[in-house]
């Protein structure tokens, strides 16, 4: 028999379900919009960080150049993001979930973007870019100097005035430093974020807003490489040179753009996405009848029972600090005798060591072997790699709610496409570009037909009459298209023009029948890279889609594998360790290995090895 709770008289007892259905209702029409909020707010939060880390990836040969530093140096200043977190992490994501998430999430929030406006902060306390050239831009190019010094050896080495007040300090620390700070506000934004939306979402819909927020987080970096291309194009000190006086090209190795202007605009974007979490409630109700939540018979089998947890604390409840402390680390130990978890764990690591080397340097991988700009190769991981990346996520969100898998075929998928995409990633070792011809470097001058990289010396009997220094990187391009490290060691006598429109003559060790020429910059030779580069591109496109296809569904395995009170706190630890083994040694020794492959390095204004201006491209690969 139905009753209807518009009835003028009903029984007692059927006032209590009207009630109660009344109640129900209510809450979720209230629940639904904060929800919702909390998804936007966040997937903002995930969009901010993940351009400005994008960002600084897309940075790491502006900062070589600008701040004339190796590559195992920029791998420190990228892992200091991860040390930030390392420092805080376990705690936040332990202490966090009985607190108010949206507001330390805020915090975080805050914290980045100050963490951001410091990076730039270099540029406004540092002298001008100066960079090594014996070109000059004049009026009367009749005054040009000679590229082909005469001079005692004493007075050309001797160090450019200023040098002995310059601080000891490197600029680079204030670099590092912001990135750490970026580390330290980037922690709570995963952890509790996820925690949050698993917590107060129905199990259905939670994967696709899972999904939704990780597409959002891999956005982001489609607008952090886009910004760094623009960056790049703009010169370092725009607004205080006159852009005519520059003599040197977005694709020389010796260009510096504006880096420090995206990390403004990053911290601007960062310090917005703080704003919502202001006003979105400690927790959420909960639409329908809310029961314990309960395993099902699959993940009875994976998650193992302790009687630690039976009396563990709701996010709700208001319970001391120090009753949370004396549980931390016994929780601890229960979440990593966990064996699904732990397998999970080192796998993720694994192949996070490789994942983080090769994004790192992927845009300086295409600007070695591909001969690209970094303005070019920030522009085609932003427009073609990333998109593949986030298209890969949200399809696995997508699939996995399609096919309703489960545990065991979220963790066959995820190894599954993991697999296919390592293999297919083994065909980049058979595409790459022949080395740039350098006289002295990569040539010999006395055979200038095939490449050699045996150790080869840049001084020779047609350069023996002019005092060139072999430290300076002030590449031409002779007639007869090979590059020489400077025009003094081309042995050009002479040089009409001006600026860009310099052309140096009399070249000695040029020698094409009669043409003794050479202008600035490097000789292109880019006709075997031009046929090789969109089979690279493809490639690429294809190993980023089906290794991301497994991200979401790795990840749904990752919290549906433990009980529902340890969440948190294994998100939290996954992302320590990962970031401890692995984010913070994979840039670091892919930087050094990398440093190895180094032809010719560059030198500080006051001395001392600067970055690196050609590599080895077969040992690179």
């Amino acid at each position: 028999m139905y009753y209807s709770c518009s009835c003028t008289a009903v029984p007692y007892k059927f006032l209590c379900f009207c009630a109660y259905r009344y109640k129900i209702l209510s809450l979720s029409l209230f629940s639904f919009p904060f929800l919702q909020m909390f998804l936007v707010a966040l997937s903002f939060a995930y969009f901010a960080k993940a351009l400005s880390g994008s960002y600084m990836k897309s940075t790491i040969t502006q900062l070589e150049r600008r701040f004339d530093i190796p590559s195992y140096l920029i791998g420190v200043i990228d892992g200091s993001f991860e040390i930030g977190n390392l420092l805080v992490i376990a705690f936040v994501s332990y202490f966090g979930a009985k607190l108010h998430r949206p507001k330390i999430i805020a915090v975080g929030c805050i914290l980045m973007s100050i963490g951001t406006f410091i990076i730039a902060l270099p540029h406004f306390i540092i002298g001008r870019y100066e960079y090594e050239t014996s070109v000059r831009w004049v009026v009367n190019s009749t005054l040009n100097p000679s590229p082909c010094p005469v001079g005692s050896p004493t007075l050309s080495a001797s160090f450019p005035p200023g040098c002995e007040s310059e601080s000891n300090l490197s600029m680079w620390i204030y670099v590092l430093l912001g990135n750490v700070l970026r580390g330290i506000g980037e922690t709570p934004v995963q952890p509790l974020g996820i925690s949050y939306i698993d917590d107060f979402a129905t199990e259905e819909n939670a994967a696709l807003y899972v999904g939704c927020v990780q597409t959002i987080s891999v956005v982001g970096p489609v607008f952090g490489y886009l910004l760094g291309s623009l960056c790049a194009k703009i010169y370092v000190d725009i607004g205080f040179v006159k852009m005519e006086t520059i003599t040197i090209t977005p694709a020389d190795a010796r260009w510096v753009g504006a880096w420090w202007l995206g990390y403004l605009i990053a911290g601007v974007i960062t310090l917005l996405s703080a704003i919502p979490f202001w006003f979105l409630p400690r927790s959420i109700p909960i639409s329908g009848p809310r029961v314990p939540e309960k395993c099902t018979p699959e993940q009875t089998s994976f998650i193992k029972e302790s009687p630690l947890l039976k009396h563990k604390y709701p996010a709700d409840d208001h319970t001391s600090f120090i009753e949370m402390a004396k549980d931390f680390f016994p929780t601890l130990r229960t979440l990593l005798a966990h064996p699904v978890y732990l397998i999970y764990l080192c796998v993720t690591i694994i192949q996070l060591n490789s994942l983080i080397g090769m994004v790192t340097y992927k845009p300086k991988y295409i600007e070695q072997h591909f001969r690209q700009s970094a303005s070019k190769a920030n522009f085609l991981m932003g427009v073609i790699n990333i998109p593949a990346v986030a298209l890969g996520m949200f399809s696995g969100g997508l699939l996995m709610k399609r096919l309703k898998l489960n545990i065991m075929g979220a963790a066959r998928f995820a190894f599954g496409t993991s697999l296919i995409g390592y293999i297919l990633s083994l065909f980049f070792f058979a595409m790459s570009c022949e080395n740039a011809k350098v006289a002295g470097v990569t040539l010999s001058y006395n055979s200038l037909d095939a490449i050699s990289y045996d150790k080869h010396s840049v001084f020779t009997a047609c350069n023996s009459d002019c005092f060139c220094s072999s430290s300076d990187w002030d590449p031409v391009c002779g007639e007869n298209g090979i590059t020489y490290v400077s025009p003094c060691l081309a042995g050009c006598t002479t040089s009409v023009g001006s600026g860009k429109n310099t052309v140096f003559s009399n070249c000695s060790c040029v020698g094409v029948a009669g043409n003794f020429t050479a202008s600035t910059g490097q000789c292109p030779q880019k006709d075997d890279c031009d046929r090789m580069f969109p089979y690279f591109l493809a490639l690429s496109v294809i190993t980023s889609f089906i290794i991301s296809l497994g991200g979401t569904p790795g990840y749904m395995l990752l919290i549906r594998c433990i009980k529902p009170q340890l969440k948190s706190l294994a998100l939290g630890f996954h992302a320590l360790a990962t970031r401890t083994l692995a984010g913070i040694p994979a840039p670091i020794y892919f930087g050094a290995i990398i440093d190895t492959t180094c032809l010719k390095w560059g030198q500080k204004r006051c001395g001392g090895i600067g970055a690196c201006r050609i590599y080895n491209t077969t040992a690179y690969r």
